[in-house]
This record gives C-alpha cells, structure tokens and sequence, in this order.
C-alpha cells in the first residue's frame, strides 16, 4: 500500500464518517480521489489488479453503510427543504396578515 494511495476502504469509512459531520470539504476531497481511482484503468498489472480486487472486496460493507449514511441524509435533506417550504408559506401569510391591519392576534379568534 502507497501512503498516497489510500485502501479504497479507508475512503469509505471516511467518506462516511465526513458525511456524518456534514464535512463537506473533506467530502469533496475524497470525491477527488474516488474519482482518479475511477479514471485509473484496469491495471495490466496482476498483482494491482489483484489488489484492486482484494480492496473492492474489503471495502463492500463499508460501502453498503455508505450508501445508508447517504440515502438517510438524502431524506433528512428533503425533510429540511419541505421545512422551508412550510416556513416560507408560513412567513408569507404572517405578512399578508399584518399588511391587511390583522396583527398577532388576529381578527378570528383563533389561530
């Protein structure tokens, strides 16, 4: 193993680990290295070819938790933006409110 090249389950593990503290500079620098590890070919050597292999091997539960960490951060993502939208619809009927003289409290009782 190079220092410079990490074991792909290295990557994984800390890409999730990134993805959990919402690190996204790290995230975008593990994207880099995920992505020179896609551009690189298959290898004509055997023994990295089989290192590469041994490494996919080693790395597939992790990517299977990966891929969980992403799809629940995927969903907390929508959540937040639907949060927004609610916010915002909420925020523009405060103002319609107040512009029509109605204040807090209103002129229906209740709200």
């Amino acid at each position: 193993m190079h220092p410079a090249k990490p074991e792909l389950k290295e990557l994984v593990v800390e890409a999730s680990r990134a993805l959990a503290r919402l690190d996204a500079t790290r995230l975008e620098e593990l994207a880099l290295s995920c992505q020179a590890l896609t551009r690189a070919r298959d290898p004509e050597d055997p023994d990295e070819r089989m290192q590469r292999m041994r490494q996919a091997r080693e790395a597939e539960a992790d990517m299977a938790v990966f891929a969980r960490v992403l799809e629940a951060t995927r969903a907390n993502l929508n959540v937040m933006n639907r949060l927004r939208a609610l916010r915002v619809v909420q925020l523009e009927y405060t103002e319609r409110q107040a512009r029509a003289g109605l204040g807090a409290e209103g002129g229906h009782g209740d709200h």
